[in-house]
């Protein structure tokens, strides 16, 4: 016998089948990057005057002034630190700050999950550093007690691969000697940074605010300026990596003068984002991805089938959530998410390719806690029927 489900039915156990739920996500948009619109976006709603104009137009640097103006602002980011448009979405920006700032001071590199594996990548293979690396395996987070603070330490904010966050920022040394380099794309507008515990972070619309890749944006506070004023790397520099000129910082790239030529229709996408989370006050993008994850929460708990690569609630990311499954393999995981993407239940839900096989949900911001909650019956089909 086939039990039928519904949201009010009582949930079937992982042996029995379910029936195909009748209601659907509204925006099926799971994807942890490019993240989900947010609610209400329509292309048409973009103000295109700037749109054929030259970037170093006055409208044009308005427009780019702008943009980084609303982003201080969500950010609450203080008047000290420094905030620039840049070329290579959040790879790019990190890089950039690697290239220019490393090689003062011996590095130490936290690797966790794939983008801090890169990161130690670059400082070894690229720049020729050698690092001490921390390590964990996806799921878990390293022991931050290790972290010398005399060096300039590489790090993932939140880690869009493993699931897996620093739970704050208490772990920075306050009398640091190094520089604090995170690697934040999946953790700003998420969460209330510590600003003052972070020298350098870098992001791309892409994530919480659901913008078009491309662009990145690299935050330098005053120790990060004070490093790029008074140290050259030994290795060139290209020309988009560059933030000094004569020894001095290039303050035009935090003032909207970009160092090439950025779309300014991804700007344009960037500005209604941020108004929109403009409109809903100081916090509302961090509450927005509490009660997403929240509700991923309790799809897990109610599942047996179910659970958090990252078993530590303190370091479990609220953004990009990563699940496993009980007897699941990577052939299964893609046969999951491509039964729910061809009923247009959910799209690109499968975890990251470096990771264990498993599901992952984006829960940031430009999500809806209502279709966060509709998913949940079409995981119970999906894992019936892969299994089946």
């Amino acid at each position: 016998m086939t039990d039928t489900f519904t949201a009010d039915a009582t949930r079937p156990s992982a042996d029995q089948a379910p029936a195909k739920p009748a209601t659907k996500p509204a925006r099926p948009h799971f994807s942890s990057g490019p993240c989900a619109k947010p609610p209400g976006y329509d292309p048409a709603k973009l103000a295109i005057d700037v749109l054929g104009r030259s970037h170093r137009s006055k409208l044009g640097k308005q427009r780019l002034q702008y943009c980084i103006d609303l982003m201080r602002e969500l950010l609450r980011l203080p008047d000290t630190h420094r905030i620039g448009i840049v070329p290579g979405s959040d790879t790019g920006a990190y890089e950039m700050a690697m290239w220019t700032m490393l090689g003062a001071r011996p590095v130490t590199a936290l690797a966790w999950e794939s983008f801090g594996e890169g990161w130690v990548t670059d400082a070894v293979k690229q720049l020729k550093i050698d690092p001490t690396v921390i390590r964990a395996d996806y799921g878990q987070l390293p022991d931050l007690t290790q972290v010398d603070w005399s060096n300039d330490v590489l790090f993932t904010w939140n880690g869009t691969t493993s699931g897996v966050r620093v739970p704050n920022g208490d772990w920075i040394a306050e009398d640091r000697e190094g520089l604090s380099f995170a690697d934040a794309t999946s953790g700003v507008f998420a969460y209330d940074l510590p600003w003052d515990r972070i020298d350098v972070a870098t992001f791309s619309w892409q994530k919480v605010l659901g913008g078009e890749g491309a662009h990145g944006v690299l935050i330098l506070g005053p120790r990060a300026v004070e490093r790029l004023e008074s140290y050259t790397p030994a290795w060139p520099l290209p020309k988009v990596f560059r933030l000094t000129s004569k020894g001095k910082l290039s303050e035009g790239i935090f003032k909207g003068e970009t160092i090439n030529t950025p779309s300014m229709l991804a700007v344009e996408d960037a500005i209604w984002s941020l108004e929109w989370a403009k409109s809903l006050g100081a916090g509302g993008l961090i509450a927005r991805s509490d009660a997403n994850a929240a509700a991923l929460d309790r799809i897990v708990a109610e599942r047996d089938w179910l659970g958090h690569l990252a078993a530590d609630e303190a370091s479990r990311s609220k953004t990009s959530v990563c699940l496993t499954v009980a007897g699941a393999d990577e052939a299964m995981i893609k046969k999951m998410a491509s039964l729910l993407e061809a009923e247009g239940a959910a799209y690109d839900v499968a975890g990251y390719r470096d990771a264990p096989p498993g599901l992952r949900i984006w829960c940031g911001a430009t999500v809806d806690s209502a279709d966060i909650e509709a998913l949940g019956p079409w995981l119970d089909w999906a894992y019936a029927q892969a299994k089946a």
